[in-house]
């Protein structure tokens, strides 16, 4: 299996403050990886590193088989990575359609079928496509937030905390439903800090800490690791 996304040894500072230290990371085509860490372990800067918002200093990134290192965030975007950010980001004024439009945007507005692929993920987003964005539910607003970067027809889904600020319940519901994303052959790289529901349905993980990898293999063998349960898992 080729890498869809790959860091090779990635430094990346702001101004003369060493955030990520030699950093090696890849998700290959139609898997899902999940990036592990807690406050100030390097995880969003690491997203932002991928995304092109911040560049390295040394190493690169590459994806679907270029060097993105010295490229922007919209010719990424264009190649085939879509986010669903931390806290949704939606745009709270615009109906749930619309904001489903937004994430259509490099294709025309959507076809019939990406609609229908969004709508049969997230059935209550069908019924409320006409209500604002900005008046629904936190899970429903996560739906949203979802629905709206599948509509990029995305290589690789990034997802940024996707479990903060929601029920439990809705945890649960939530990544079942990126399981499903990826069950669908979409490559996923969830950056979380709740190590257990997110290593239940990865394929691999990372962990992060102080911007360093310290821990990284299958997921159901970074379960048992018992340094990562102690610190992540409370066991």
């Amino acid at each position: 299996m080729s890498a869809l996304l790959e860091l090779d040894g990635v430094d990346t500072y702001y101004g003369e403050i060493h955030i990520l230290e030699h950093v090696n990371l890849h998700v290959d085509a139609g898997e899902l990886v999940c990036l592990l860490g807690g406050n100030a372990s390097g995880k969003s800067t690491t997203l932002k590193t991928i995304l092109g918002i911040v560049r390295p200093r040394r190493g690169s990134v590459r994806f679907d088989g270029d060097d993105v290192t010295g490229r922007s965030t919209s010719h990424r975007i264009a190649r085939g990575m879509a986010i669903v950010p931390e806290n949704r980001r939606l745009f709270a004024p615009m109906s749930v359609l619309e904001n489903l439009e937004m994430g259509a945007y490099l294709h025309g507005g959507g076809r019939k079928e990406d609609f229908e692929r969004v709508y049969s993920l997230f059935p209550a987003l069908y019924e409320r496509r006409a209500q604002l964005a900005g008046t629904l539910s936190g899970g429903e607003q996560q739906m949203v937030a979802m629905g709206r970067a599948l509509m990029m027809r995305p290589k690789l889904l990034l997802m940024d905390e996707p479990s903060m600020g929601l029920a439990p319940i809705l945890v649960e519901r939530s990544f079942e439903i990126i399981k499903e994303v990826h069950e669908a052959g979409v490559a996923v790289l969830v950056v979380e800090q709740n190590a257990n529901v997110s290593l239940s349905i990865a394929d691999r993980g990372y962990v992060l800490s102080t911007g360093r990898v310290v821990l990284e293999g299958k997921a159901g063998e970074l379960l048992q690791n018992d340094e990562l349960r102690k610190a992540y898992l409370g066991r």
